[in-house]
């Protein structure tokens, strides 16, 4: 069967393969590079889940288990309802007399691919076969002969309905929203009903609660049975559809094949030669993450839900998005869609639009999921992606987008995970210019401050000013001069808590008293949250992305700013390990106080390019993409949320970074293989020739960039939009000279 092919391939790899730095001589498509497991096991928090869908559709699944250590699986899965979060309904092949809802199996030789699953259960009585498409899958299920054979079908909370050949149903998500499931045999069923009490009541067609369930059993001797289901968040009826629009038949091979080529187009658009082949799994499995969020909700004819509004709408020819967690993914996932499907990414920022006019208070959403917006974490990033967006040209409604961003960040209140309307303590930023903290033993008197997240003063302060900076861009293109000018003054706001005789950005109180005593490592409780935001003082010391020269400034210059940049790098965590982690769970994959494994670390090691030590950046680089991502099951630092991490990755193997989203700006790196082309959104190709480059030879001799000597650690959008060619010259000494001259450092803030 075809939806082996990867294990086939991988197989016959180890075989032909030399020990020499992992490099083999069989040729692989992207997808074969794809290693759906790299961080199954977690550090410490979130492991990833090996996720089966295809780019961005509504059809997501995963093994249905706690972690990938766990013994059981908890039946077959149907859908994923939120980036690694929730699921919904179940899918339990049964031989034997204990019928349940959800049958947990012990399993065996599992092979997963992004387009297939394969699985033995029951101390392989059992093997399931997955392929799916983007709403619509196929199961095929084998049995042993010796005992009648069941398909269980459950809902975990809602409702389930038996027909003439088929089970539907639903399952609430929230107050307002509902996933719907049709599915169908091929094989005949000899009994059809609700199961109840572990007995099919052929005479019952309809149950509703939680583990509302039906099961179909199979005639004796029945060894294979082909399942095929339509999922929608609009109805059954649109389930069925969905199904019917999609799959034709019950070829799983065939399906397999489809999903195949359409992760090799999707992945193959960006193509690398040199570097070993665990470079490569890295490279394509972080590429693949990318493709997990936002997931696209229209359906056959062109509806959605949107939660949002709690109403089917009709895109009108432009597919709309939701789950995405703005927070993470603003800083790399989204720039990096801009050069690969610029398409999509518009109709991604024309989504958020929609979901802000359905909110009907039009706030720029900060955490869009299949629920709604979850206002998760703090700042309004949502500004950020926009600003970008338009700075490279992308075709967005500017002044709707203007108009959402500054109500988001104007009207909403800044107090984290809230939705509410914005209360004193926004009042005191915009009359201060920062965010207040609360003294120790001080009570909290904002109603709108989440109990366990805090204010977060330091990282709301900053994010703000980010924001308010990104904002100002957009004002910009829209000819608003006096609001451009506002934003662009409260941009600056970041300088209220620099405190000038630590160099690190420190609680203030309303008084405007700094909070002392204070501890940069420690102070601010579970996840630091009192005055920062699950990373500590020591990260949010270098979280003014927008304005990097007067950081730079405002820590004495650019000897200063390295020498604090080092000290990032090689400060101790002053605790064992189990202290630190035990308050600062979320910083993990730490160098020093230096935390790889938490988004508002991602631009750091590019920072040295700003005051004139890039060789320091590609060192840093090459030491984090090969201490903390790796091609094994803890391969991943810290929480990877769906491609917020993992496109730094990406990014940052090919050599350039986007240290500020809202500049047409990339940072320039060390890129890990000796080739790369990108196929851009356009057709044309970027290609980056890294010649000597390896593992030892990391650091860049020499440059040129579209035939032109280039010393400069950084390049423009517009250098690469349109095609190009960046060529570097490799070395294992670095050259302390390149990229370091007068004007070389990469611009910030007022940036034409």
């Amino acid at each position: 069967m075809k939806i082996i092919h990867f294990l086939a391939t991988m197989a016959i790899s180890s075989l032909l393969g030399a020990c020499n730095g992992g490099q083999y001589i069989v040729n692989r498509d992207p997808v074969d590079y794809v290693n759906p497991y790299i961080g199954n096991i977690s550090h410490l928090l979130v492991p990833t889940f090996p996720t089966i869908q295809l780019p961005n559709s509504m059809l997501r699944v995963y093994p249905e288990r706690a972690d990938y250590t766990t013994e059981l699986l908890n039946g077959l899965p149907i859908i994923v309802t939120n980036h690694r979060e929730r699921s919904a309904f179940n899918l339990s092949p049964y031989q034997g007399t204990n019928l349940q809802p959800i049958i947990a199996y012990n399993y065996d030789n599992e092979h997963l691919t992004p387009y297939s699953y394969e699985v033995e259960l029951d101390d392989n009585r059992m093997k399931a076969e997955y392929a799916l498409s983007h709403r619509s899958a196929l199961y095929r299920i084998t049995f042993e002969a010796d005992k009648p054979a069941y398909i269980i079908i459950n809902s975990r909370n809602g409702s389930i309905h038996v027909g003439e050949n088929f089970i539907s149903g639903h399952q609430q998500l929230s107050d307002n929203t509902n996933v719907y499931v049709y599915i169908e045999p091929q094989e005949k069923p000899v009994s059809t009903g609700i199961l109840e009490n572990g007995v099919i009541e052929a005479s019952k067609d309809n149950a509703n609660g939680t583990n509302a369930c039906a099961a179909w059993r199979f005639a004796d001797g029945t060894t294979t049975i082909n399942l095929r289901y339509g999922i929608s968040f609009i109805s059954e009826e649109q389930a069925e559809k969905n199904l019917r629009s999609e799959l034709g038949d019950y070829d799983i091979n065939k399906l397999a094949d489809t999903g195949r080529r359409i992760w090799n187009e999707a992945l193959g658009r960006i193509k690398v030669e040199g570097g070993t082949e665990n470079d490569k799994t890295v490279l394509y499995s972080s590429f693949y993450r990318t493709f997990e969020r936002p997931i696209c909700m229209s359906e056959d004819g062109g509806l959605y839900f949107s939660a949002f509004d709690g109403k089917v709408h009709n895109d009108n020819g432009i597919p709309f998005y939701t789950d995405d967690w703005i927070w993470d993914t603003y800083r790399a996932a989204h720039p990096l869609r801009t050069l690969i499907d610029r398409k999509k990414e518009e109709d991604i920022i024309a989504s958020y639009l929609r979901m802000a006019e359905q909110m009907g208070n039009m706030w720029m959403p900060t955490f869009p999921e299949v629920t709604g917006d979850t206002r998760r974490m703090n700042s309004n990033h949502a500004v950020a992606t926009i600003a970008d967006a338009l700075t490279k040209g992308l075709k967005v409604d500017a002044a709707k987008a203007y108009e959402a961003c500054q109500k988001g960040i104007e009207e909403k209140t800044l107090a984290p995970w809230s939705g509410a309307a914005a209360g004193w303590l926004d009042n005191f930023y915009r009359e201060n210019g920062y965010i207040p903290a609360l003294r120790p033993g001080e009570k909290e008197n904002d109603p709108n401050v989440h109990p366990f997240e805090k204010r977060q003063p330091v990282a709301v302060t900053l994010g703000t000013s980010y924001d308010q900076w990104c904002l100002s861009r957009i004002a910009e293109t829209l000819g608003k001069k006096d609001e451009a000018a506002h934003y662009l003054q409260c941009s600056y706001n970041y300088r209220n808590i620099f405190n000038e005789a630590t160099g690190f950005f420190h609680p203030k109180d309303k008084e405007g008293n700094w909070i002392e005593p204070f501890d940069y490592r420690y102070s601010g409780g579970m996840g630091a949250r009192e005055y920062y935001g699950e990373n500590n003082g020591w990260v949010y010391r270098w979280d003014v992305p927008h304005n990097v020269a007067d950081l730079i400034s405002l820590m004495g210059g650019n000897e200063r700013f390295i020498a604090n940049l080092d000290r990032t790098f090689s400060e101790p965590l002053g605790r064992g390990k189990y202290e630190f982690y035990a308050q600062l769970p979320d910083h993990t994959g730490n160098v020093g106080q230096f935390s790889m494994a938490n988004e508002p670390s991602l631009h750091i090691p590019y920072l040295y390019n700003y005051a004139g030590q890039p060789w320091k950046t590609q060192k840093r680089i090459r030491q984090m993409l090969k201490t903390w991502f790796r091609n094994d099951l803890m391969g991943m630092p810290g929480d990877e949320d769906g491609g917020g991490m993992t496109s730094f990755v990406v990014f940052s193997s090919l050599g350039f970074y986007p240290v500020t989203p809202g500049l047409p700006v990339y940072n320039i790196g060390s890129p890990l293989f000796t080739n790369i082309k990108i196929t851009l959104d356009n057709g044309s190709i970027f290609e980056i020739d890294a010649q000597n480059a390896s593992d030892e030879n990391k650091y860049i001799q020499s440059a040129t960039l579209n035939g032109q000597e280039w010393n400069k650690p950084w390049f423009s959008h517009d250098d690469l939009k349109n095609g190009g060619k960046l060529m570097l010259i490799m070395g294992n000494k670095p050259n302390k000279t390149w990229g370091n001259g007068m004007n070389a450092a990469p611009p910030s803030a007022n940036y034409k």
